[in-house]
């Protein structure tokens, strides 16, 4: 894919990660969280161009901060987000100022990585970008469901073991 079209649908993907992370929504742990993320992975490790052939080791250790970068944030949304259990037993999830926040710092991290690649003309195509936003979804999505997993069944919190 061309780098505008990788970037575009980053773009598209975050717009509605975020703006359904801002709403209050019934979560289920039972759902496949990690197709998204592998539908993303894979277009971005398709790109041939995804490593700089005229400057490999910057361009892999740009990747490798990267990817340590959306690993570290990933898990930092995660614990962003506020879980809670409904009346019904039923599990809603709700990002937080915090979240916006993590999403804001993600920003700033990505383009300083970008920035340094431009200063060391380190060729950075828009599939680095996509495989990034995979990473960060999974790693957000494990740790949301983890948490949610472990908070209290509605038997357990009314004392019905």
């Amino acid at each position: 894919m061309s780098t505008f079209l990788n970037v575009a649908v980053v773009i598209a993907v975050m717009a509605l990660v975020v703006g359904r992370q801002m709403r209050p929504r019934r979560l289920d742990t039972d759902r496949r969280f990690w197709v998204l993320p592998l539908v993303l992975g894979a277009l971005a490790l398709r790109d041939p161009q995804l490593i700089d052939r005229g400057h490999t080791a910057e361009s892999a250790v740009l990747l490798g901060c990267g990817l340590v970068a959306v690993l570290a944030m990933g898990s930092v949304w995660g614990w962003t987000v506020r879980l809670w259990r409904a009346a019904d037993g039923a599990l809603w999830a709700r990002g937080t100022r915090a979240t916006v926040a993590a999403w804001a710092g993600m920003i700033v991290i990505r383009l300083s990585i970008y920035g340094t690649g431009s200063a060391l003309h380190v060729h950075q195509p828009g599939s680095v970008l996509l495989l990034g936003l995979a990473v960060l979804l999974l790693v957000r999505s494990l740790v949301v469901n983890w948490r949610a997993r472990t908070l209290d069944a509605p038997e357990q919190a009314a004392g019905l073991r």
